[in-house]
């Protein structure tokens, strides 16, 4: 139970006075007042890192904005599309399979309503396991059952293709929150968490106070192969220091995030959204410390998902030079 209440504080405290200004009026009565944003599900950078940028928007436009937890980019994907909510975070290679129309959960549909918004940071895939359990590194993982966050998640749509590549086959591969599979692992119902989020995660960090862990990282051999496989993903490593009781680098692959929003958003509006996070990366920063790779000059990582034009004409304002192919209303 501890765990759970640390977790939910953890959330809670970062969410809590976003539900406070009920009265916030749109700066340009032509706005809508409110405007919704797909997360998704606590334990993942997601929970926090959207209500803090969608706090600083908010202040910014006088709209009203209110989050939604879902499985993570691969729903925030069809909800922007369908406008169900009118911005969301994801992944780039979700966003790829999601414009192009492959991949299982895109069931051959393909979502070209959604615009890019501003660059947010890089996704790391890595895992954890209990220490007591033996496991060191993904090949001890043959036999063993693991959890890879919610289905609709980055972790779970890539991570059960990432072992397939690797010659690794789990017992038993879970789905659900972070919060619940830290949960399960730390009650001996799983075996290691393999997840993709910003770094530190929250899940990871949590269960490191309470227990003796390893992290599971990739060699550069086992990067390489994966990097050849899935060009969406590059190599790179987290440093000493990610993680408290973290010992040494961890060999990672990983994929960049982006906001995105529906394509009909004013063009001011998203201007003014993408200004707002941009230009205030110190106080993003204060917030969630994932926010530091969230700067104009990593518009970069995104190669193939058209920019909104509000938020191309922020990004060219301050020196981003963003090819005209790569906007659209």
């Amino acid at each position: 139970m501890l765990r759970r209440n640390l977790l939910a504080a953890t959330v809670l405290g970062a969410t809590a006075p976003l539900f406070t200004p009920a009265l916030a009026q749109p700066r340009n009565a032509a706005w809508p007042r409110a405007l919704n944003m797909g997360t998704a599900a606590p334990g993942g950078t997601y929970a926090l890192y959207g209500p803090a940028w969608g706090q600083i928007a908010q202040e910014a436009t006088g709209v009203q904005i209110s989050f939604r937890t879902t499985q993570g980019p691969n729903q925030n994907i069809i909800l922007v599309n369908r406008k169900e909510v009118e911005l969301g975070m994801v992944t780039m290679g979700v966003a790829l399979q999601a414009w192009n129309g492959v991949g299982a959960w895109t069931q051959g549909n393909r979502f070209r309503d959604i615009r890019a918004l501003f660059p947010m940071y890089d996704t790391p895939f890595h895992g954890i396991a209990l220490k007591r359990s033996g496991i060191t590194k993904h090949s001890d993982l043959n036999g063993k059952s693991v959890g890879v966050g919610p289905r609709g998640g980055t972790p779970g749509t890539y991570y059960p293709l990432l072992l397939q590549e690797l010659g690794i086959t789990p017992s038993a591969v879970r789905y659900g929150s972070a919060s619940d599979l830290v949960g399960q692992i730390q009650d001996g119902l799983l075996d290691s968490f393999l997840f993709a989020s910003g770094v530190p995660v929250p899940a990871f960090s949590e269960i490191e106070v309470q227990a003796e862990v390893n992290f599971l990282d990739f060699s550069a051999e086992e990067a390489a192969k994966l990097t050849a496989k899935f060009p969406e993903l590059a190599g790179g490593s987290l440093p000493v220091g990610t993680y408290r009781t973290q010992q040494r680098p961890l060999g990672i692959v990983g994929m960049y995030n982006f906001a995105i929003g529906h394509k009909s958003l004013p063009d001011d509006l998203a201007y003014e959204i993408t200004k707002s996070v941009l230009s205030q990366n110190a106080r993003f920063k204060a917030a969630i410390s994932a926010a530091s790779e969230t700067v104009a000059a990593n518009w970069s990582k995104n190669t193939f998902l058209p920019f909104h034009p509000g938020a191309a004409r922020y990004l060219r304002e301050v020196g981003q030079q963003v090819p005209d192919n790569l906007v659209m209303a």
